[in-house]
Parts: C-alpha cells; structure tokens; sequence
C-alpha cells in the first residue's frame, strides 16, 4: 500500500507542473497598417543611441532617422527575427533544467502457486548521473547561443536601419531630379508648341522643330525612367516599413551631413570593431561551440546511472538493493562527436578570421571613397554655379530678344545635366557615407538591451 501510495504521490506531482495547450488559428486577413502614424514607435525602446534619442513625429513628416525608427520598430523580418531570440532564450532555459529522475515499477501475480503465495512488486527509481555532469556544457552553449542569436538581431535590425537610409536618401534624391525634369519639360514643351506654330506659318525649318521634338522627348524619357524606379523605392521602403503597398509616406529634407574624418575613424576602428555586433555573435558562436566540444570530451568516459530497487517477491519476501549501470567506451567512447566538434570549431575560427579581415578592408575602401567622390561633388558644384550663372543672363537675353531659342534651350539641357550630375553625386556620396556607418557598427546605448 505504501508503494501504491508513493507512486501515486509521484505521478500526481508530475501532472501538477505540466503546461496546458491551447490551439492559435493562422489569420485570415492581412494586418499591414495603411500609414505610418498607425504604428506606435517608442523611442526609448529602440537599440541604437541615435535611433533613442531621436524624436518620432510622423504628422510632420518622416526625416530620414524617423524613417528608420520607424523600420525598426515595424519590420516584419525583425519580427521574425525577435520570434527567434525567443526560442533561443527558450532554449538556454531547458538546458538549465536539472535531468529528471525515472522511476520503474513491475507487478506480478501468481497464477499458479501455492496457496501462501502473494503478489510481487518492483519498485525500481533511479537517476542519470552522466546527464547531471553534462549540464555545466549544456548550460555554456545554450548561454553563449542565446547571446549569439541575441546579438545577430542587434546586426540584422542595424542592417534594416542601413537600408531605411539608403531608400530614403534614394527617394529623396529622385524626387529632387523629378522636380528639375518637370521644370525643364515644361520649357521644353512650350518651346516645341512655339516652334510647331513657327513651322505652320512657314518661319521655322523642319530640322530646327524636329531638334526641339527629340530634347522634349528625351526629357520625357527620363520623367518615365525615374517615376518608374520611384515607384519601386516607395514600394521597397513600405515594404521595409511593413507597411501596405499603397501606404502614401510624406519624406522631409533632410540637412546636409559634416564631413567623415578618416583620420579620427582609422584611429578607433579597433575598438569599433571589436564591438560590431556580428563579429561580437560569431565570438558568442565560437563559446557555445567551445562548450559543445568540452561535453563531447566529457561524454566519452562511462556513462553512469544509479538506483535503488524496492521488491517483493510472491513469498512475502522484501527486498531492498542498489543499482548501477556503466557504459563501456570500447567502440564508440564518442569518437565521432569529439570530431565533429573540434572540425566545427575550426571552421567557425576560420569564419571569424574571414569576416573580420573582410571588416577591414571593406572600411578601407569605403574610407578611400570618400575623398574622391567629395572632391568630384565640389567640382562639379562649381561647374553647375557657373551655369546658372550663364543661364540667368541667358534667360534675360532670351526675353530681350538677343538670343535664339534653340541656344536658350540648349543652355537649359546643359543646366540639366550639371543639376543632374550634382544630384546623382550627392546621392552617391550620402550613400557612401551610410555603407561607412554600416560597416563601423551602431553606436549603443551603455545599457542596451541587446548587449546583455
């Protein structure tokens, strides 16, 4: 009875702790919010110090580090990515947990002894030592896991703010050069409208009308060029945002950036590095492999279970003993794992290396980029004033009736493509400067929640 009792006790403490299951349907219907000012964005929240510190107001436009809280805050792959530091957490949690013990327990029934026989039972728990000794290993990894998937979300959610810079600065960008397109077109198409009158009543030449006709065109070619890769950005940046597809953003200006000091980069790239947050995973990546490899050596000596057994047999006769079970490592000793685990470590030492040198000189390159594409910039700055420069007397020329118009326009396309240029260098630089930041890594917050 006893027995009986103490069995029962067991199970009933078991079932006690158990977790319920309740079903999750999969939605049906799409939840991508309609506008910007329909996501809640705390500032405080977010992982980066400029990111924290920033302001979020979407009524007055997105500037471009709204743009990118607002990313961060929304991106559905971050979402997923978060899901994931959940189970790793999850993880490290179930490789805390002590081994339970087992518990076996036989009953026999005499069905053809003697009159005096009674029922015989077996009461036999017992507890997997070698799993208790292993924990220590288990606990490294999982730890150093959860801290690598940890700082892999802190690189990938920086990877998204990059990438909200980068569209901004984009669309931005095209919608300066659309705006100084339509200006010209709009000279243009007046210019052949005047021209087609002129050639009607027979005081223009064919060959002057049709040049007219090809440069208007040509504008339009490109008024068609940059909507249609507009309208791509918008739609990758609504996508970044996790908002719907025709979710209409409202971008502000955004005020001219200082200078990068190479000299002052290169001088803390060291320290700039060693906290880059990828880097920082494969570090975590190594210990947890270092802990998985320490267990692999561990595990290939015996393996030991023991036990006490409680017995009665069908004369009445208790018993009570203690068992032991060893493993013999005379095959197996765990060879294979043991050199799994060191081949993998060597890969993932060699991994580090890789991404690390690749650190360094992918600043490098960004860093010798920079100067050029600033000293082209302020080239053709200087190129672009004095064609204004041309142009505003030109223009006044133009009304006073002591130039032609095929000349006036002329100067104007040139004007264009200057402005042009000038747009496509700043944008190319800002660009550059973005991948810079990129490649140094986020400036964190002393007590960042993804540093822990």
């Amino acid at each position: 009875m006893n027995v009986r009792l103490s069995v029962m006790g067991l199970v009933a403490l078991g079932v006690a702790g158990c977790a319920s299951y309740a079903p999750k349907p999969l939605p049906v219907h799409m939840s991508l919010p309609q506008s910007a000012a329909a996501i809640s964005v705390a500032p405080a929240q977010l992982p980066f110090r400029e990111l924290s510190s920033h302001p979020f107001n979407a009524a007055d436009g997105l500037d471009m580090t709204e743009v990118a809280m607002l990313a961060v805050a929304n991106n559905p792959q971050l979402r997923q990515a978060r899901d994931g530091l959940g189970i790793a957490r999850a993880q490290s949690f179930a490789a805390g947990l002590l081994p339970d013990p087992q518990l076996g327990v036989t009953f026999d029934h005499p069905t053809n002894g003697t009159a005096g026989n009674i029922n015989a039972f077996n009461f036999n728990p017992s507890y997997d030592v070698n799993a208790l000794l292993l924990r220590s290993s288990r606990v490294g990894a999982a730890t150093a896991d959860e801290r690598r998937v940890n700082l892999e979300l802190l690189w990938q959610e920086w990877q998204v703010v990059s990438q909200a810079r980068l569209l901004f600065t984009r669309l931005t960008a095209q919608q300066a050069l659309l705006e100084r397109l339509q200006a010209v077109h709009d000279l243009l198409r007046q210019r052949y409208q005047a021209s087609q009158r002129a050639l009607a009543a027979g005081n223009l030449t064919l060959d002057a009308a049709s040049a007219e006709l090809a440069a208007l065109q040509a504008v339009e070619r490109q008024i068609n060029e940059l909507e249609r890769s507009r309208l791509q950005n918008c739609a990758s940046l609504n996508a970044l945002l996790g908002l719907a597809a025709d979710a209409s953003l409202q971008l502000a200006d955004e005020p001219g950036q200082a200078e990068i000091d190479a000299a002052a980069v290169r001088a803390n790239l060291e320290r700039r590095l060693n906290k880059r947050p990828d880097l920082q995973a494969l570090q975590a990546g190594y210990r947890s492999q270092e802990e998985k490899f320490r267990g692999a050596v561990l595990a290939q000596f015996p393996a030991l279970s023991v036990g006490l057994t409680r017995a009665r047999d069908t004369s009445g006769l208790y018993t009570l003993g203690f068992g032991l079970s060893l493993s013999l490592p005379i095959f197996n000793a765990n060879r294979g794992n043991i050199a799994i685990g060191k081949t993998t470590r060597k890969k993932l030492f060699d991994e580090y290396q890789d991404r690390l040198n690749s650190a360094y000189s992918e600043v490098d390159t960004a860093l010798a980029n920079l100067p050029l594409l600033q000293e082209q910039l302020r080239r053709t700055h200087a190129g672009e004033a004095d064609l204004e420069t041309v142009a505003r007397r030109a223009a006044a020329a133009y009304r006073a009736g002591n130039m032609t118009a095929p000349d006036y326009v002329r100067l104007q396309t040139a004007l264009l493509d200057k402005q042009t240029e000038t747009i496509n260098l700043q944008e190319a630089l800002t660009e550059q400067r973005i991948a810079l930041e990129t490649l140094l890594g986020p400036d964190l917050p002393e007590q960042n929640r993804n540093t822990q």
